[in-house]
């Protein structure tokens, strides 16, 4: 052939490489212009808000510092402050007395330090919902914080201490809007019920648990449940034009085990080539040298930033909407920072470490503790078979503490009644957010209500900055008055438009190119 059929056949194939991508540029801006908006507005009258008076405002500060100042921690399944735990229930009897001594609210005690309220409608007809939070908090050492963990103190406009966001704020947030609506006379059409739990932090097994045994005695399904979870995150997300109101309709799994290495014990002055501690310290090395799969996008997780696509401003917009072909990109952005990490992989966490007894004694014995959070694609059957093979070593003994694979997805179509109740009052509350579907990375008490309902929604209603999220279970943990505000209206909305007979109606539009 001559030089110029090749020059012929080559601008053929260049007009057909040019037409191709052209095609696909267009297919991918027509799917990112042609997503349904985010940005909403509701068919009908919402809930009335609450307009808290001086004294109410006072009430309410004063309640969330009473709340943080009784140091309700847990330790452990077998070591909690039972003292603390039996003063707060006291305590909250005292500052709600409304809640406690209403005709239409029957309040009782569960396994001793949790607390189960039901809260009769008028229409019997209208299947119950319920609203979970909880009493316990985790251990505070006082070293590295700037006041006392359990101080309650405030300093220019944030109230202090173990608690505040995790999850005494919810606690008495939810209490308050019930107090509130009962002091305005108001009645519920939906029976619901509120579920406190004192173990929480610690498996759930002896307050949640019993609660849902309590209530599957009695017959009891529930329409949905909402419990702590995910919160309106301004600013966390990179690339995200405005506050992202998250809302977990699945919470990963978790695996806690056990690393442990017996070795002869010895004097330090003829040490083996390797001790037990060095053994141990060697498998921990390699399991966090070797982090479990990227699995972004096997799971729900896709989902969530298709979801936010319209959000992100270009080019990140062309690429969340059209995660098909990035995928891979983005998985790999993610990884960058802790808090994205989590939303793409399993974690591998060494949380505990115990050897040697004397600075001259070899040890016969290791051990440490590390904690998994399940990638909602991954079983623990999968996650553990990595951990071996990671390890490849027969001197470290694996033992399995606990574990649970990842919950189910919850419904959040347009038909789901709670998905849409609470997406209402979020647009309600937070003025201008984006609501979304995304992944709880940590563990909530509505783990155990999946025999309950197929419809369980973890969000905490308040905004966290990117500065807040190291806070929660860690150093001067603190919420904003204006977070406490947050959580009153939300709870106070929340309930009102439960009373719906109907699933909330959306408008929505499309992008346009």
């Amino acid at each position: 052939m001559s030089r110029a059929h090749w020059r012929a056949i080559g601008g053929a194939l260049l007009g057909v490489l040019l037409l191709a991508l052209g095609i696909l540029v267009a297919a991918l801006l027509l799917r990112t212009y042609t997503l349904p908006s985010r940005r909403v507005t509701w068919q009908g009258p919402g809930a009335a808000e609450v307009q808290l008076t001086p004294d109410e405002r006072l009430q309410l500060k004063r309640a969330i510092v009473g709340a943080i100042q009784i140091p309700t921690v847990s330790f452990s399944e077998e070591e909690q402050n039972v003292t603390a735990l039996a003063e707060l229930g006291e305590y909250i009897r005292k500052v709600f007395p409304r809640v406690f001594s209403s005709s239409i609210i029957k309040h009782e005690v569960v396994a001793e330090y949790s607390h189960l309220f039901a809260v009769q409608g008028s229409d019997q007809s209208l299947q119950p919902y319920m609203i979970l939070a909880h009493l316990d908090v985790v251990p505070a050492p006082p070293e590295g914080w700037d006041v006392p963990p359990f101080s309650g103190e405030e300093h220019d406009g944030y109230i202090y201490g173990r608690g505040a966001l995790d999850d005494k704020s919810c606690v008495i947030g939810v209490l308050q809007a019930l107090e509130l609506l009962l002091k305005r006379d108001y009645k519920p059409k939906r029976s619901f019920y509120i579920g406190l739990g004192h173990d929480e932090e610690v498996s759930g097994h002896k307050g949640a648990l019993k609660i849902v045994e309590k209530l599957q005695a009695r017959g009891v399904k529930l329409l949905f449940v909402a419990d702590e979870g995910l919160a309106v995150l301004d600013g966390v997300i990179k690339g995200v034009k405005r506050p992202i109101a998250l809302v977990g309709t699945t919470e990963k799994g978790s695996i806690t085990l056990n690393l442990t290495v017996h070795q002869p014990p010895g004097h330090s002055s003829m040490p083996p080539s390797e001790t037990s501690i060095g053994i141990l310290g060697a498998a921990v090395s390699r399991l966090e040298r070797s982090p479990m799969p990227n699995m972004f996008g096997e799971g729900p997780e896709a989902a969530m930033f298709e979801h936010l696509a319209g959000e992100f401003a270009f080019p990140l917009n062309v690429m969340m909407a059209n995660l098909w072909l990035f995928s891979p990109i983005i998985s790999r952005v993610l990884e960058q920072t802790p808090s994205t990490n989590a939303i793409v992989r399993t974690t591998t966490a060494a949380t505990i470490f115990n050897a040697g007894v004397k600075s001259n004694v070899i040890p016969a014995m290791a051990r440490a503790t590390i904690n998994f959070r399940l990638h909602p694609a991954q079983t623990v059957v999968e996650a553990l078979d990595i951990v071996r093979n990671s390890i490849r070593d027969e001197r470290v003994e694996i033992s399995v503490l606990n574990s649970f694979d990842p919950l189910p997805i919850s419904p959040y179509d347009e038909s789901n009644f709670g998905y849409q109740t609470l997406q209402r009052t979020i647009h309600s509350v937070f003025s201008g957010v984006t609501v979304a579907p995304g992944v709880c990375i940590g563990n909530t008490d509505s783990r155990h209500f999946v025999n309950l309902t197929d419809s369980i929604y973890r969000f905490s209603p308040f905004k966290l900055k990117p500065e807040d999220l190291s806070r929660i279970h860690g150093l001067n943990e603190r919420i904003s008055l204006e977070n406490l505000d947050y959580l009153t209206q939300f709870y106070y909305q929340l309930i009102q438009n439960a009373d719906s007979d109907k699933v909330p109606v959306v408008h929505q539009a499309t992008h346009e190119l």
